[in-house]
């Protein structure tokens, strides 16, 4: 079902526009629910509101409903920085125009979320109140936005709109983007080595595991999912070569010695590095571990909120792990869920998470903003692995990366 699926695989699509434009009514006949509150007073919408849809082919996505980006006042500052940030991690922007057509604030709109790179429709709404004129839809065309003339009172143009959207979702949303599948073949072996300690979720998988194993089995492989402890007794009694060998990061140095050389070997979290970001600039991010300074500050980036546990992976162990392998005195700083600091100048490297609870496109996002500030970046797998000393062999797999597998 489209409401079980994770945040992080969601086509996120923001409605964005004035106070009044008609957004949430148009959310409302997009997805056939009153999903957002729906009145002729200016500024309604106060906080973002996300509905859950399935818009085939696409499949599951959220549509982000949003506040006035003419908000005023203190209040109204503070509900169009949060507009913004839900910008930040969408991956297809509707601009709304209402009664009034396009203006200065429409315009201001449509650039910020073009320097964003944020693929843009323009949808003119309220067309049973006012059309509008053939100027105004040539003015918008000719800038490169494509727009459609709807009405969310009575449904007119929205599954234009919706079709609209389809086309602008980015490639990967329109083609499959494998997360293991293309590392391995039908018919073969996957040994998945999952610790289950402290910082386990009682009854079930993480997330970036079960992703992994229900592509695999996509895959027609045949995923055996075992304890670290169990890696050698498994491989001696297998009676064939597994194909490949996925481990948990935080136990990453002891299957690495478990597993012959061999026998290809990477990490749950370096797969999600290169499925939600860019392998290759993180491997190249882990990198700045060997020029860390004592008194350097160091980012963690969470992509999800959690309750923190004793020797948890992102606060304790890495922080831990880190300043061992740099024998510095360092400081960490984590930031969890969508948040990301403003002043990334005053530190020295960013460790991110898979990113499992987060869409390619803000990952990316987080990464470009990392990289126009000179911000080197890795992510939790890479980072362990290289401090570990077994970070060429973790990324022999990824055929794409060439020398870099070395």
């Amino acid at each position: 079902m489209s409401n079980k699926a994770p945040r992080g695989v969601r086509l996120a699509i923001a409605l964005a526009g004035r106070r009044n434009a008609g957004k949430s009514s148009l959310i409302n006949a997009l997805t056939g629910q009153m999903t957002a509150i729906v009145s002729d007073t200016p500024g309604t919408t106060t906080d973002p509101v996300a509905k859950h849809y399935e818009l085939l082919p696409l499949g599951p996505v959220t549509f982000h409903d949003t506040a006035g980006l003419d908000d005023t006042g203190e209040l109204g500052q503070l509900r169009m920085s949060a507009t913004r940030k839900v910008l930040n991690r969408s991956d297809v922007a509707v601009v709304v125009v209402g009664e009034e057509g396009v203006t200065d604030h429409e315009r201001g709109i449509i650039e910020t979320i073009r320097g964003l790179s944020i693929p843009i429709i323009v949808a003119f709404n309220k067309s049973d109140l006012r059309t509008p004129s053939s100027e105004e839809l040539a003015a918008v065309r000719a800038e490169g936005a494509p727009c459609l003339v709807v009405s969310a009172q009575n449904g007119s143009g929205v599954d234009a709109l919706k079709q609209a959207i389809i086309d602008a979702a980015p490639l990967e949303f329109r083609q499959e983007r494998r997360l293991v599948g293309d590392l391995v073949s039908e018919g073969d072996w996957v040994v998945c080595v999952v610790p289950i300690d402290l910082a386990a979720p009682k009854g079930r998988l993480i997330l970036p595991q079960v992703q992994v194993l229900r592509d695999l089995l996509d895959s027609d492989a045949v995923a055996v999912t075992v304890k670290e402890r169990e890696i050698e007794a498994v491989l001696a009694g297998m009676g064939r070569r597994p194909a490949l060998v996925i481990t948990d990061s935080q136990v990453v140095m002891s299957v690495a010695a478990d597993v012959p050389e061999d026998i290809p070997l990477t990490t749950f979290s370096t797969l999600f590095a290169r499925h939600k970001g860019d392998l290759r600039r993180l491997v190249r991010g882990a990198d700045a571990i060997d020029s860390l300074k004592d008194g350097d500050t160091v980012l963690i980036g969470e992509a999800c909120s959690h309750h923190n546990v004793a020797d948890d992976i992102g606060r304790v162990k890495i922080p831990r792990w880190i300043s061992q392998y740099t024998g510095r005195d360092l400081r960490f700083e984590v930031y969890a869920g969508h948040d990301f600091p403003d002043d990334l100048e005053r530190f020295s490297l960013v460790i991110h998470c898979g990113a499992c609870m987060l869409n390619r496109t803000e990952m990316l996002r987080r990464m470009a903003e990392c990289e126009r500030r000179g911000l080197p970046v890795t992510n939790y797998g890479v980072a362990i692995s290289k401090v570990q000393g077994v970070l060429g062999r973790v990324i022999s797999p990824f055929p794409e990366l060439g020398d870099s597998a070395t």
